[in-house]
């Protein structure tokens, strides 16, 4: 039998890219899913193509959160007054799944939509300012956790783990250069992205006019305040704080070409 001799066939191994888009908070200060305060994200990532329409991916992302009180429709929030910003440093693992089959450099699969699921850390540190002056909240235990109060808990750990899902499209601009737009939303297991999650630990816990005094209830500020005694609510624990990320990606593909086994 004679061996016949077969063209180099065109390979995705994958790709690597980054992102730049908006983060958004949702939680106890913004319990209505608005979307009024975006804020700036970007991130890095490596994805490992399995076939045409499964790959494993690899982030990084900066993301920027924070809302206030100020912005709600209900009385209550606006009279309690409270605010809070948070640099949020996240690294995910995720696996991508094409709608369609995308084959870069080949005009006829060079568009798909995807979903995307998977699981991360993050790192945040909620801030506040006080007269001009920035303060992290997370060493106040503005909810009472350095006071060993029976009922508080100590600290909040700083780390987090969240759970990305979205969806989003990708379209393969050149051979080598692919755009996209995603999506993403994450479930956390933290309700404390706000530093806001339980009730008020009382002002007698705190020193006077000390900073954890003054940040843990700031309905003074208002003129109208609420009554922060002991074990009234101050946020709603039951339920965790969520973030999303809405991007732009550009990427790089990683190609390889493969000859395919003879056919005999």
């Amino acid at each position: 039998m004679k061996t016949l001799a077969q063209p180099q066939s065109f390979v995705n191994e994958g790709e690597v890219g980054v992102s730049i888009g908006a983060a958004h908070y949702f939680g106890d200060l913004n319990n209505r899913a608005g979307l009024n305060r975006p804020k700036f994200a970007a991130g890095i990532f490596f994805r490992k193509q399995f076939g045409d329409y499964v790959a494993a991916r690899l982030a990084g992302h900066y993301a920027q959160l924070g809302y206030s009180d100020i912005y709600s429709d209900n009385e209550f929030q606006r009279r309690r007054n409270l605010s809070f910003n948070t640099n949020l440093w996240e690294l995910s693992l995720q696996g991508d799944f094409n709608f369609f089959r995308f084959v870069p450099g080949n005009p006829e699969y060079i568009f798909t939509p995807y979903v995307t699921m998977g699981i991360g850390l993050f790192n945040y540190d909620p801030y506040a300012y006080l007269d001009g002056t920035k303060y992290f909240l997370r060493p106040l235990g503005t909810e009472g956790q350095n006071t060993n109060l029976p009922d508080r808990p100590k600290a909040y750990s700083n780390m987090g783990i969240c759970f990305p899902i979205g969806m989003g499209i990708k379209y393969n601009l050149t051979s080598n250069i692919n755009v996209g737009f995603e999506i993403s939303y994450r479930f956390t297991n933290t309700d404390y992205i706000d530093d806001v999650s339980t009730t008020y630990a009382g002002a007698d816990k705190f020193t006077p006019n000390s900073p954890a005094f003054l940040l843990q209830d700031r309905s003074y500020e208002t003129g109208t305040p609420i009554g922060t005694e002991a074990g009234r609510q101050r946020g709603f624990s039951g339920q965790r704080d969520q973030y999303v990320m809405a991007e732009v990606t550009v990427a790089f593909s990683i190609t390889s070409y493969r000859c395919p086994k003879p056919k005999l």
